[in-house]
């Protein structure tokens, strides 16, 4: 019996195709996070625009002897991204790091990316590090800075999460598509079922948040009607 004949068998058969495609979906979704193991895989996927986002504030430290320059920094940043540490987390690391640094280093280049004058900056990040109060002029150019920075760093968070969000969907979508497509060359005997599991993969990793709802809707309906046809 080929696939599309398996369909006219009414809402019951319905609710078993939708659960078969949300299982295809999980699946091919399960497959594209196991690459994981392979130098994070997906997970590599945003970080580029972490690095391309930060790199005015981190270039300033290229040359730094700090314990924590460019490098040490970028090494930290990713080795988080790739396990999936908590966003606001990775977002407070990320700021604390850079602000540590300063102190070791000319803050002149990223005065200007923060609009902020350079020589107040110098000096409240000195007198920051030493305990000292700071005047009211370097307080605010302080608090400048910060603001820019942070700014900076949620932007690049997000869109850095963005990017990762869709290219692993993309992912587990092309790998559900070449699923359903072997499948059907397996199991199909109609004319139809090979074009049909193609699509079947096509909308299997959308389907799979919500298939276990709309599951649950296609049995409450499949109740009400088996109902509706014994009155």
């Amino acid at each position: 019996m080929s696939i599309m004949t398996a369909l006219d068998g009414g809402l019951s058969n319905l609710v078993n195709l939708v659960t078969a495609v949300g299982g295809l979906g999980t699946a091919a979704m399960g497959l594209v996070d196991t690459t994981k193991l392979f130098r994070g895989g997906p997970s590599n996927f945003g970080f580029g625009h972490i690095e391309d986002s930060l790199a005015p504030f981190l270039d300033a430290l290229a040359s730094s002897s700090a314990p924590f320059g460019k490098n040490a920094i970028l090494r930290k940043l990713k080795a988080d991204w790739l396990n999936g540490v908590a966003k606001d987390d990775q977002k407070a690391k990320a700021k604390s790091l850079i602000e540590l640094s300063l102190s070791q280093v000319d803050v002149a280049a990223v005065a200007n990316v923060a609009a902020v004058d350079p020589g107040e900056l110098q000096s409240a990040v000195q007198k920051k590090a030493s305990g000292l109060d700071a005047s009211p002029a370097e307080a605010g150019a302080l608090a400048q800075f910060d603001a820019m920075l942070t700014a900076v760093i949620d932007t690049a968070y997000e869109r850095a999460d963005q990017k990762y969000r869709n290219a692993s969907k993309f992912l587990a979508m092309v790998t559900s598509v070449a699923l359903g497509g072997i499948g059907g060359l397996i199991v199909g005997t109609g004319p139809y079922d090979w074009i049909f599991c193609l699509l079947a993969g096509l909308v299997a990793t959308p389907l799979a948040p919500v298939a276990k709802d709309l599951v649950s809707a296609l049995q409450t309906a499949v109740t009400a009607t088996s109902a509706l046809k014994k009155s």
